[in-house]
């Protein structure tokens, strides 16, 4: 337990950041997961949720959950396993 005010506050916040973290990065493998089973299927519900898909990875992005070129890379191999099942 820390002794001072200033620690016991970050304490907290670390608590609040790493609850909020946890439900994006959850939120972010099930879209992950979930688009990489549609790839199978040709569709145009399958590019909604590709679509979807990429947002969540973008906004994971901007709360500094996943690095901007982790966040790249596996867009790209989301876009590479898509172009390879559609075509």
């Amino acid at each position: 337990m820390p002794n001072k005010a200033a620690a016991m506050k970050a304490l907290r916040q670390t608590k609040k950041h790493t609850l909020v973290n946890r439900t994006v990065e959850k939120d972010l493998r099930a879209a992950l997961k979930k688009a990489r089973r549609m790839t199978e299927v040709k569709s145009a519900e399958a590019q909604t949720l590709l679509r979807e898909t990429v947002k969540i990875v973008d906004k994971a992005v901007r709360k500094k959950v996943l690095k901007k070129n982790a966040a790249a890379r596996t867009k790209s191999r989301l876009m590479k396993l898509w172009q390879k099942k559609t075509s």
